[in-house]
């Protein structure tokens, strides 16, 4: 009786793991295994209980380093020059990929000089679908950094893995449906920007088009914010 006892809490305890890390029915506890390092420096200038790194460390997705730590993988960081791209892929099996987590409000103050990082990358154009900056280009969350850097190197599984530890995770993804796809048909860090350029062109373009048939900022520094998304279909009696 022991040893069935043991057996069956062997059993429940591996069910009770896959479930913990496997939420979506159509994964299996394969799939969700991460292959290489995930990592981030914490410079403890958010709000902890509101930092998705945080929370993918308690799941144990995501390594929390210290500052002096070198890390040899991708490094998402606003510092880069270089732009990360599907190239990156071997690099990122390779080494692995990280994000720092700084405040936004606060990019002046962090130390980015003393982070020992391998090949530090930037990220695309892409709409942040977090509740604190919800549409707003380019200020992505810990966890969307990561999301991001994972699909646009073709990571897609791990990439939404990592979102559905959030309700409002799977957003992301949809929200940036289309440029998503855009980037994926590149290789180079320099296609992508090309693409990201032109996809921008394309929403300045279909802005100034819808102009005279919707209520839309008027100035540059509203239509930084502007989500092209959200454009209105032409009413049928214009």
């Amino acid at each position: 009786i022991k040893i069935v006892r043991i057996i069956y809490r062997h059993k429940l305890l591996k069910y009770l793991k896959s479930e913990y890390f496997c939420r979506s029915d159509d994964e299996s506890p394969d799939k969700c295994v991460v292959p290489f390092p995930v990592c981030m420096w914490d410079l403890e200038q958010c709000d902890p209980k509101k930092c998705t790194g945080r929370k993918l460390s308690r799941f144990g997705l995501v390594k929390i380093i210290r500052l002096q730590q070198r890390f040899g993988g991708i490094v998402l960081t606003p510092t880069a020059t270089k732009c990360i791209a599907p190239e990156d892929k071997s690099l990122i099996s390779e080494h692995g990929i990280a994000v720092v987590d700084c405040s936004w409000a606060r990019l002046e103050d962090t130390p980015f000089s003393k982070l020992k990082c391998g090949h530090p990358r930037l990220l695309p154009y892409l709409l942040a679908s977090n509740p604190v900056k919800y549409g707003r280009p380019c200020e992505l969350s810990c966890v969307e950094a990561l999301a991001a850097g994972l699909h646009l190197t073709g990571y897609e599984d791990i990439a939404s893995m990592f979102l559905n530890k959030f309700k409002w995770g799977k957003n992301f993804l949809k929200l940036n449906k289309e440029v998503l796809s855009i980037y994926a048909q590149c290789i180079t860090s320099t296609e992508v920007v090309a693409a990201q350029n032109d996809y921008l062109k394309r929403c300045e373009e279909t802005v100034d088009e819808k102009r005279d048939f919707m209520d839309l900022p008027g100035s540059d520094e509203e239509l930084e914010y502007f989500n092209p998304n959200h454009i209105k279909e032409e009413t049928s009696s214009r």
